[in-house]
């Protein structure tokens, strides 16, 4: 459909999707595709158009998740072609989902229970921030996040997760950043980005591969440019990217940031029909500072 259909038909909505934003009670979502690279060769403004013509509904499902009128659930099933992504054999893959979900400890809930409290504590502690200055490879970013909620995801939403995050304040963005791990939207793999902010938008934004995709998100929509997420990575189950930004975004010793829509409960005001996860490997030289002071380096929050 993407690759030959008219406009109607990649703008249209069915009212499956409509009943599924607005009436839905719990939504779980397993991945388990049979080809992850299926969209690799479809035009970017076809994917972009698709994207655009969802932002009420994506936006939809994130107010009544921040309100408590839906629950949901996203996790990955192991396949064939998943494996293959990550460069792995099935078993090798399979083997690094259930360390990554921790399904290979003794009591799995326990050691989620021990998760969510030692992330808690990160919560408390960056609650009380109201700038961030992100440093490494190609890297000098400052942010607001004052007067924005820290949330703590400890795989209820996320199966795995391990990661802490807030929505930044929209217009505080100031520098640059360079993405070092490859990040995969629609089925495309982008690499090397490079992104440049001023009063919180994208003014210069650059990939090394993908670079068309790129540029054809950031002009989704209005507030594509924006960012609607800072984080965490806290999960050190995970050590290496696989392609699978479930497991990517969660690598011990990574931040990421997202652009398009915020989280409502984060108390961002962000609304744009993509949420785009890039990320940064912080373990070789970066380290963050928060109000002056520096509170995480080389892929660790400083005691």
């Amino acid at each position: 459909m993407l690759q030959e259909g008219s406009e109607e038909q990649i703008v249209y909505v069915h009212p499956l999707e409509k009943s599924e934003a607005e009436e839905f009670e719990t939504r779980l979502v397993i991945r388990a595709e049979s080809n992850t690279m299926a969209l690799a060769s479809v035009d970017p403004q076809r994917i972009a158009r698709q994207r655009a013509s969802r932002q009420m509904l994506f936006n939809r499902i994130l107010e009544r998740k921040a309100r408590g009128e839906l629950r949901t659930c996203l996790t990955r099933f192991p396949t064939e072609a998943a494996a293959q992504a990550a460069a792995m054999s099935l078993a090798e893959y399979e083997e690094f989902v259930f360390k990554a979900c921790l399904l290979d400890r003794p009591d799995p809930i326990a050691a989620w229970q021990e998760v969510s409290a030692v992330q808690q504590q990160y919560v408390d502690r960056l609650s009380g921030v109201s700038r961030l200055r992100i440093e490494g490879e190609g890297t000098e970013l400052e942010l607001s996040v004052r007067g924005r909620r820290w949330i703590n995801s400890d795989g209820k939403a996320n199966f795995p997760s391990g990661e802490v995050f807030t929505g930044p304040v929209e217009d505080s963005a100031e520098g640059r950043i360079h993405f070092d791990i490859p990040s995969v939207y629609s089925g495309r793999k982008v690499e090397g980005i490079a992104l440049e902010f001023s009063s919180g938008r994208v003014v210069r934004a650059q990939a090394e591969k993908g670079d068309d995709l790129l540029q054809a998100l950031l002009n989704t929509d209005g507030n594509s440019r924006l960012l609607g997420e800072v984080a965490f990575g806290l999960n050190y189950s995970i050590s290496r990217a696989t392609g699978e930004i479930l497991f990517d975004e969660k690598i011990g010793g990574t931040v990421h940031l997202a652009l398009g829509a915020g989280y409502p409960e984060t108390l961002s005001r962000n609304r744009s029909s993509i949420h785009w996860d890039m990320i940064k490997d912080m373990r070789r030289e970066g380290r963050v500072i928060a109000d002056g002071r520096v509170i995480y380096e080389k892929g660790r929050f400083v005691a």
